[in-house]
């Protein structure tokens, strides 16, 4: 077998031995076990998220694109997209220099930039971002109260955006500045605190984001959280679930399951309902929940299973563009811990047909279309998507 055609986890092993480290030695570098380790060289469990790539390339001193083979790149940052150094100028800014805009004119706008957020038009947003953040933080410092919301949502859809596209320590910072406007007001906090669990997760920081997020949770919606407004209640099981996805990237099988249980009985009582802090929850939301914790721990069987139960459902459709096929690019990495090749592939071009940008523009997703790229045969609509992504197939 030549070098271009090792796995991922044989490169691993490669580059830590030409870096005289041992399995303990990467493993305690890493922050993880052995075990773990062994099982990546091995190619026992798949290293298909592309943070965990980076993370590794950055201690053993290579470039990721050594890690994902010859002719199949790393993943660009930010995905090609124009506009995210201008959004990175933004949020180093600390003059207020624009005009003050008008709340409603202002609030039109925050929504606007939500909707096409969740249409997955991520190069919309990022244009439109610096202007946004610059009014809203010169509306919130002349009307601090009234203009609070506003610009704690603008940053938070600035925080969404940057953690999709690779900017994951930038995002971290927008999300950051989220929770610094937001103050003592636990809905408002509870919002900037999604946004962080979210950003913590991406830059491989599972067990902050599980404090962060249950801490949240608790202010949100102090038990008995059923004696809460619905609203506060779906907020609050939004934060258990990210509390559940950060239990499960270091594989704590026994608080996942428990954090989503709680979670599910919240949704149960709350339904889908009305959706005033842009956070999708719901009875399917959960069940997706399960399906990429099941990802994130390894048992590709399980979540396969639960994938083709939940996508069934009525309200899976009703969610917006960008959530699903977010979603779907993990049941991929699920069909690819189980060796299902076509399967991965089939959800992979689902996803790009929902929303392509979630696909084209993503480090996550590019990962999984380099691994489905050295399959063979590689199925057209895979061929079609590493083309279109700047990868080539062999």
């Amino acid at each position: 077998m030549g070098a271009d055609e090792l796995p991922v986890g044989r490169r691993v092993a490669r580059w830590r031995v030409r870096r005289r480290m041992t399995q303990q030695m990467l493993a305690d570098r890493l922050g993880k076990s052995k075990s773990w380790v062994d099982k990546v060289e091995r190619g026992v469990r798949a290293l298909d998220r592309y943070s965990v790539i980076q993370e590794i390339a950055e201690v053993l001193r290579v470039d990721p694109a050594l890690l994902l083979g010859t002719g199949l790149p790393s993943p660009g940052r930010a995905g090609g997209l124009d506009g995210v150094d201008g959004l990175r100028a933004a949020l180093a800014r600390y003059d207020l220099t624009a005009a003050v805009v008008p709340s409603a004119t202002l609030e039109r706008h925050v929504a606007h930039a939500w909707l096409t957020y969740q249409h997955a038009h991520y190069a919309q947003v990022v244009r439109a971002l610096p202007g946004l953040l610059d009014a809203a933080r010169s509306r919130h410092a002349t009307a601090p109260q009234g203009a609070a919301e506003l610009l704690v949502q603008t940053y938070r859809v600035a925080s969404a955006v940057l953690v999709k596209l690779g900017e994951a320590d930038l995002g971290w910072l927008a999300a950051d500045r989220a929770m610094a406007v937001a103050g003592d007001d636990p809905a408002l906090a509870g919002t900037a605190a999604v946004a962080v669990g979210q950003a913590l997760r991406a830059l491989g920081r599972g067990r902050l984001a599980l404090a962060v997020t249950v801490v949240a949770a608790r202010r949100v919606a102090p038990r008995p959280v059923r004696d809460a407004p619905a609203a506060r209640q779906a907020l609050c099981g939004t934060l258990l679930l990210q509390s559940a996805l950060a239990a499960a990237e270091h594989g704590d099988t026994r608080r996942v399951d428990e954090l989503i249980d709680l979670t599910a009985g919240i949704a149960n009582r709350v339904g889908g309902g009305d959706d005033p802090h842009r956070i999708c929850f719901g009875p399917v939301a959960v069940e997706l929940a399960r399906v990429v914790a099941a990802v994130e721990m390894g048992d590709g069987g399980e979540a396969v299973y639960r994938h083709e139960q939940v996508t069934r459902r009525e309200g899976w459709r009703l969610l917006p563009a960008e959530y699903r096929a977010a979603y779907l690019v993990d049941a991929a990495r699920a069909y690819l811990q189980v060796g299902d090749l076509f399967g991965a592939g089939r959800v992979l071009v689902d996803a790009d047909g929902i929303a392509p940008a979630e696909v084209r523009c993503r480090p996550v997703a590019r990962t999984v279309i380099a691994e489905l790229a050295r399959g063979r045969p590689t199925a057209a609509g895979v061929a079609r998507l590493a083309t279109l992504v700047g990868l080539t197939t062999r």
